[in-house]
């Protein structure tokens, strides 16, 4: 009979209590289907309030962290503290005592994976990141293995639920941006600072993990544009909705002839698009494979169960020693795959959702018309809107074909600096079905 497995989570929040409680539910199931007994042998914290309001047993509560590193019944340990600092200290502690890890934190392997990689491998241990990137949605498990046969060609994701929440409740219900983020905080969707959430960067360092797997490529968190939704309204959302698009928060990855297009932005999809109809906090992303064509996953990006769900996968997989040779075989880890040409996002062309706030004066559709035609943007519809803006200036709804981003940027600044158009104008980009090679 094998020996159990240890392991040791440290931080007993709302996942690393999850956690816990999964390991010691389905202990007796893991072993069946395993054959490895997996053993929760210590729960590190300073405070443990939480532990035990969670009916965790006390007899594995432990402050001494140098103590769990120190045993040597322990094989692995969970980080889920969160944040920085601290938590890469916990992770480069545990690796150079020879202890795997398994973390969720995206923001952490986002900045510093390539030397948290390194460190792993000079101290022939792993690391699992699977809950890092969507929740629950095991993504990472299908980039490193199930589509290792494709040359990927793009990889679309809706990957913050807090994000999507707050969109689907300006589209469903028609509120504001502001209501709609004081009914996610209200639900406890949102955090009270909820920033990363809303500005994009939580998306942009899921985007640096899964772009790095998904392309075989060093994908650095400052080579990502990032948008938020905060600059988003409901006249917007609402024009959107009437030519039959859905905003969504997107990390995007692209190979085009110009090299490996990436953003985080808000984007209108066609509601067809089947990225348009995840809502709420659900999460999914598609993934354009060369032979396999569109694949899609969809789950619960976020959670104290489905962030524990993909946690426990990796301690399994480490357990049983197939993620090892994953780790140590593949070159589409962070710290080993290629320099890849990150294109100009200038010269990257999209479609775009334009609106223009006017006064009622002869000529002014004829001049935006002449700026953007002088940039070689061509319109494909028109809405001079009837209904008045809160502003009680005239709203002018415009689509274009692709063009470029820099173009539609230029163009942009020469119509807002015109008289008769106010300052507050809009620009979205529609992102349409990604073309299937195969």
């Amino acid at each position: 009979m094998k020996a159990p497995f240890g392991v040791a989570i440290v931080g007993c929040g709302t996942v690393g209590n999850a956690v816990a409680k999964l390991l010691l539910s389905q202990s007796s199931m893991l072993f069946e289907r395993t054959g490895q007994q997996i053993s929760l042998r210590a729960l590190v914290d300073i405070d443990f309030d939480r532990a035990r309001a969670a009916g965790l047993d006390e007899g594995l509560f432990r402050e001494n962290f140098t103590a769990v590193l120190a045993d040597e019944r322990i094989h692995l340990i969970i980080e889920t503290v969160g944040g920085l600092s601290i938590a890469r200290t916990i992770i480069e502690k545990s690796l150079k005592a020879g202890k795997h890890v398994v973390s969720a934190n995206k923001a952490l392997l986002a900045n510093y994976g390539t030397e948290i990689f390194e460190l792993a491998r000079k101290n022939g241990v792993c690391i699992g990141f699977e809950a890092s990137c969507a929740g629950g949605i095991p993504i990472v498990r299908a980039l490193v293995d199930g589509l290792l046969a494709n040359s990927n060609e793009a990889i679309y994701g809706v990957v913050n639920g807090t994000a999507n929440f707050i969109l689907t409740e300006m589209v469903r219900n028609a509120k504001s941006y502001g209501d709609a983020l004081k009914q996610a905080q209200a639900d406890g969707i949102a955090e009270a600072d909820s920033n990363l959430d809303v500005n994009g960067m939580d998306s942009a360092h899921k985007l640096t993990l899964l772009g790095s797997l998904a392309f075989g490529a060093r994908i650095s968190l400052d080579e990502i544009p990032v948008e938020g939704i905060d600059s988003l309204n409901s006249f917007d959302v609402s024009a959107g909705l009437e030519l039959g698009y859905v905003p969504k928060l997107l990390a995007i990855g692209c190979q085009t002839k110009k090299g490996l297009e990436l953003a985080v932005r808000p984007a209108f999809l066609a509601e067809t698009h089947p990225l348009a109809r995840v809502s709420g906090v659900f999460n999914a992303i598609s993934v354009y494979g060369s032979d396999v064509g569109h694949t899609m996953y969809y789950g619960r990006g976020a959670g104290g169960r489905a962030t524990a769900s993909a946690v426990v996968s990796d301690v399994i997989s480490i357990a049983l020693g197939t993620w090892q040779v994953l780790f140590s075989k593949l070159s589409i880890w962070p710290d080993r795959g290629r320099k890849i040409q990150i294109a100009d996002f200038g010269e990257s062309t999209h479609r775009q959702y334009l609106r223009f706030l006017v006064k009622d004066r002869s000529g002014v559709v004829a001049k935006i018309t002449a700026v953007l035609a002088s940039r070689n943007i061509s319109i494909k519809v028109f809405v001079l809107r009837e209904d008045r803006h809160p502003s009680n200036l005239v709203p002018i709804v415009i689509t274009t074909y692709e063009a470029r981003e820099k173009d539609i940027s230029e163009a942009m600044k020469s119509i807002i600096a015109m008289p008769p158009v106010d300052k507050d104008a809009a620009r979205i980009p529609i992102i349409d079905e990604q073309m299937e090679s195969n």
